[in-house]
């Protein structure tokens, strides 16, 4: 079983006409930490079909196995109607990631939130430095240089919220668990 953080950069939030410029994953532990190195796919370097490809031939989200690549992220359904509706835009292999195994964090975001959704984003509840409402802004400016560094800090807070998670949730479940035996 592999658990793969996932994250993708767009040119904003309509799938239909914005396009995917970078797409980002990372191997993780089974306790949440990292396992391998955050590997970085930039439009910039080639273009979106290609990073889709590469994405899809290298990865293995697309394996028969469903465990193969098991996406770890904040918010997973806006990776996935991008990932899909790129890919078929490109006549790629389509990814579909809300169809096999996955961890969203987002909801577990909400509920630490006071069930809001307004106030729950990655960059409110962890020390990420800002939304990606710059990304498309920089990206236009040819500023990939920031677009790298929002990258890398979003990942490391991410890892630092999921591997911090892993520790405190299971012991969570066992008083859960003695208070419903009383």
């Amino acid at each position: 079983m592999g658990n793969f953080y996932l994250d993708i950069e767009t040119t904003g939030l309509n799938p239909n006409i914005d396009e995917i410029i970078t797409i980002q994953f990372q191997e993780l532990n089974m306790d949440g930490t990292v396992k391998g190195r955050l590997a970085i796919l930039k439009a910039w370097e080639s273009s979106e079909k290609d990073i889709l490809n590469t994405f899809i031939r290298t990865s293995g989200i697309n394996d028969k196995y469903p465990f193969a690549f098991v996406c770890v992220g904040y918010n997973l359904g806006f990776e996935h109607n991008f990932l899909r509706l790129r890919a078929e835009i490109h006549k790629l292999p389509i990814v579909d990631i809300l169809n096999k195994p996955f961890i969203d964090l987002r909801a577990v975001g909400i509920i630490m939130n006071n069930g809001n959704f307004k106030g729950s984003g990655l960059d409110k509840i962890t020390g990420k430095a800002s939304d990606g409402s710059q990304v498309p802004i920089w990206y236009k400016d040819k500023e990939y240089d920031k677009i790298i560094a929002y990258i890398e800090n979003e990942a490391e807070e991410f890892i630092k919220f999921n591997s911090w998670l892993y520790g405190k949730l299971p012991p969570l479940l066992e008083e859960y668990k003695k208070e419903i035996k009383k």
